[in-house]
Formats: structure tokens, sequence, C-alpha cells
């Protein structure tokens, strides 16, 4: 099961990327658990200079801007390996 976290505070694309994430998993056909990081000083753990982030088994693939759906399938698909 891949692990995904959407890293941000809430604010209207970290929402969205959630969506586009859950929509991913569910085309790509994968297992999934996603959680949602909101707590700044989890978030600076992570190599990013902006959110919102998108982290697959502790890899980050994304951050700052909203990946295509096609984007996150393809990333699922290399996480799962």
């Amino acid at each position: 099961m891949l692990t995904i976290k959407i890293l941000g505070i809430g604010c209207p694309k970290c929402r969205r990327l959630e969506e586009l994430a859950r929509q991913a998993v569910a085309e790509a056909g994968v297992q999934a658990e996603i959680i949602k990081v909101q707590d700044i000083d989890q978030i600076m753990q992570y190599p990013i200079a902006s959110t919102p982030g998108l982290v697959i088994n502790e890899k980050v693939y994304s951050y700052g801007r909203l990946p295509r759906k096609e984007e996150i399938i393809a990333w699922l698909k290399d996480g799962a390996k």
C-alpha cells in the first residue's frame, strides 16, 4: 500500500491536490492511504519551498504547483514499484 501525503495548510490548491490524488488513486487502481499534513513543523521536514506538496512513500514528487492527474497516476505507478 502506498502512503500519499498532501502537504499544505488547507488552501484551495491544497484541497484540489487532495482531490486530484484521490481521483488518480482510483484510476490507477492502487491501494493508498492519503494523509493531510497541515502542521507547519511537519511540512518543514520535507525539502519543499512552497505548498501544496505531494509526497508518495516519503519521496517528494511535486511542490508549489498543481500537477496534472496523469502525472500523479504515473508517480503512483513509480511509487508502487
